[in-house]
């Protein structure tokens, strides 16, 4: 195969990585690691129900029970009681990592009946259709409406608190009004919703990535989580800072780090494949399909590894992506980055502790200073930081 400019094209590394373990059962892990990825459940905590689930950035999130970059993210108290995604590849890296509470299933199909009730529902419904890089076609694409499945969960088990998530730009295509619509489709169901927007690089992610989050709490609720305060606001996390300790490492002592693609820079297409990331700054936004926009390692002559796209995105090196080198980078282009979801998960968990020790601590059923969609009629603007 040759480029347009008549040189040979180099051809990607396919290999697969080599691993022992998966994140759940590595030696590394066992001393930290939430008791929920080997099938237990623990008394007191609340029940997860995850759709849309992908290799679980989002449930380990909610789960905590892992270290980044040296710092422990300890143990929530939530249980992942089932996760359900339709693809394959998920689903197989989900189990390896994460417990075999995942379902490979198709929720367009699947009977929510078959699904069990759970204190908490969360997704990272699709966001192909609604994403900056995408066809932006909204509702009228293939994936657009896939976030009715959580409003007939929300219909059917009416769990507590529902957390959504997705691309920041589905608060401004259509000037918002698909967002509009689909706050509105939840809200019918009997919950307020508020719109959280964050930014990646302010909560110690080492890399440009923006998303809106959307924080569900059932109308007979009292009260509302607080959007986390960011960590990073004046101190991003470089890239290199990042993955500094990886650069002389080529083999898989480090899994993933001998997986990458082999590219030469671009010489024609306007640049496109020069697109090199800088020691100093923060990583590019890493995407599901690297080959749209080829990033380079900040001094080393090479594409990112997948260990590193995987380090950007803040999952733990004991996380395992079993399988070649693209399929392994569209299950962590599209994964919730594990410290960012980490951040609303500690939201959330405060928010229900507070209103489970309201209802012990006292025997008033008055429900006045509740939130209610009668007494209550909201804007839904993207919610500032509260510091």
């Amino acid at each position: 195969m040759r480029r347009k400019d008549g040189k040979s094209k180099r051809r990607a590394l396919r290999t697969k990585p080599v691993f022992a373990y998966g994140f759940r059962e590595s030696p590394e892990t066992v001393d930290y690691r939430h008791p929920c990825l080997n099938g237990s459940t623990t008394p007191g905590h609340s029940t997860i129900v995850s759709l849309f689930a992908g290799c679980g950035g989002l449930d380990l999130s909610f789960l905590g029970g892992f270290k980044y970059l040296g710092k422990t993210y300890p143990v929530l108290p939530f249980d992942v009681i089932e996760a359900v995604d339709n693809l394959p590849d998920a689903a197989e890296c989900y189990r390896l990592n994460l417990g075999d509470h995942c379902r490979e299933a198709d929720l367009t199909s699947l009977p929510i009946s078959e699904l069990p009730s759970a204190d908490v529902l969360i997704g990272g419904f699709p966001c192909q259709d609604f994403s900056s890089s995408g066809p932006k076609t909204g509702f009228a694409g293939r994936r657009g409406q896939l976030y009715k499945v959580l409003v007939e969960y929300m219909r059917e088990y009416q769990p507590k608190i529902v957390v959504g998530e997705n691309v920041s730009y589905l608060a401004r295509l259509g000037n918002g009004k698909y967002l509009q619509a689909i706050l509105q489709d939840f809200e019918g169901e009997g919950y307020h919703f508020d719109v959280w927007e964050l930014a990646g690089p302010d909560y110690g992610l080492p890399q440009s990535r923006r998303r809106i989050f959307l924080i569900g709490v059932r109308n007979d609720l009292p009260g509302f989580p607080v959007m986390p305060r960011a960590t990073h606001k004046n101190r991003h996390l470089s890239i290199a800072a990042a993955l500094t300790d990886l650069e002389m490492i080529s083999d898989e002592t480090v899994t993933n780090q001998s997986q990458y693609f082999v590219a030469s820079r671009a010489s024609c297409g306007g640049g496109q494949g020069d697109h090199t990331n800088e020691a100093h700054k923060v990583a590019y936004c890493i995407r599901a399909n690297s080959r749209g926009r080829i990033q380079f390692h900040y001094a080393l002559d090479r594409r990112l590894t997948v260990r590193e796209c995987a380090r950007l995105q803040s999952f733990p090196d004991q996380f395992v992506f079993p399988f070649t080198t693209q399929r392994n980078l569209t299950l962590i282009g599209n994964a919730v980055p594990p410290i960012l979801g980490y951040r609303v998960a500690k939201s959330v968990e405060n928010f229900m502790r507070s209103f489970k020790d309201a209802a012990v601590s006292s025997n008033d059923t008055s429900h006045g200073t509740f939130r209610t969609g009668v007494q209550m009629t909201r804007s839904h603007v993207l919610q500032p930081e509260l510091f």
